[in-house]
């Protein structure tokens, strides 16, 4: 059991829904969604396919299944999706590229970007039979293992404008899509504009219990549903998870940039510890992630033994640390927190 003032910073998909959202919750009109009848999802979907200037929307009950529909709307199976280096597709998703898309992912670039001139070295040429046709390019923004990164938009525009010059269709999980727009003071319409598919996320920054939505041209769509009924996603009176979505939306998306400040009071009280390694530059958004030197313990380690002190980690691999806040965490946990830390790692 955690001390009773535990401070978690493991993700920002810990938050519980706040006493607003959960009557926002009671008090959703609903119907079956598989009938087009829940007129919560259909104001959600319809909201969102407007704010992401797209055709059309639809609900989903995870952002990994979003993602999974989504490439399999966009390619077929043996094909090549080209992604960032430790994208979430190939990394936090249980194999499921391989296993659901029956596509390989290739990974270009560097913390959690690539260049237009990479991704078309990476193309496969065509007309080669022994090579995979590269039919996708996806992009993470914010990018989670490069510690909440905004992917440059510029590049973002080169990289799609040479996708559709080679017939290659674009997708943006944009699962923290509301924490770039908070950042890079752009519009999520903006960011989303190059792409053909985009996927977004309401259990995370917005802190609704669950739920992401796809959206994109109305055709890719009406395919994406059948995909989402073939993978289990197809539910019922979803309103009530809908009103979560759409009470976030309006309610906690203007303080993501509490969340951004946050995680740089974090990060710069950590910065300066000796074991730690920690890029400020990288901390963009709501992530902060460190790593551990040489002779300081290892991830597994420090995070087992800042449990025992009442701040929860993540750990990101042998010697990398991972802490996000969110909704649920002030300013001034995150400044217990920190302190916490740093005297565990002396």
């Amino acid at each position: 059991m955690n001390p009773p003032d535990t401070i978690d910073l493991r993700s920002d998909t810990v938050t519980r829904p706040t006493p607003a959202m959960r009557d926002a919750m009671a008090r959703a009109e609903v119907g079956d969604d598989q009938y087009g009848e829940d007129p919560t999802t259909n104001l959600l979907q319809e909201r969102l396919a407007a704010l992401l200037g797209k055709d059309a929307a639809l609900w989903m009950p995870s952002g990994t299944m979003a993602n999974q529909v989504a490439v399999m709307t966009l390619a077929r199976a043996g094909d090549e999706v080209i992604t960032a280096r430790e994208a979430h597709a190939g990394w936090h998703e249980v194999g499921a590229a391989a296993a659901n898309a029956g596509v390989q992912i290739v990974e270009v670039g560097t913390a959690g970007k690539f260049t237009r001139e990479q991704f078309e070295a990476a193309i496969k040429p065509a007309g080669l039979p022994v090579f995979p046709a590269t039919t996708v390019v996806e992009i993470e923004n914010t990018h989670n293992r490069a510690g909440g990164i905004v992917f440059p938009q510029d590049e973002v525009v080169r990289i799609c404008t040479c996708a559709r010059e080679r017939s290659i269709a674009s997708f943006l999980d944009g699962a923290r899509l509301w924490n770039a727009a908070a950042a890079s003071g752009r519009s999520e319409t903006e960011l989303a504009a190059p792409f053909d598919m985009v996927s977004v996320s309401f259990s995370k920054g917005l802190g609704a219990p669950a739920g992401s939505v796809l959206a994109g041209p109305r055709d890719s769509i009406t395919r994406a549903s059948r995909f989402r009924r073939r993978l289990g996603g197809a539910m019922r009176q979803v309103g009530i998870l809908a009103a979560a979505a759409l009470h976030g939306l309006d309610e906690h998306r203007p303080r993501l940039v509490d969340d951004h400040a946050n995680a740089r009071r974090f990060a710069t009280s950590i910065a300066n510890c000796a074991a730690v390694q920690l890029d400020l530059a990288s901390v963009q958004t709501n992530i902060v992630v460190f790593h551990l030197k040489p002779g300081a313990p290892d991830a597994a380690t420090v995070v087992a033994q800042a449990r025992q002190r009442g701040v929860l980690l993540g750990a990101f691999g042998p010697r990398t640390v991972r802490a996000v806040t969110h909704l649920d965490v002030s300013a001034r946990m995150c400044d217990e927190a920190a302190l916490r830390l740093v005297s565990l790692l002396g």
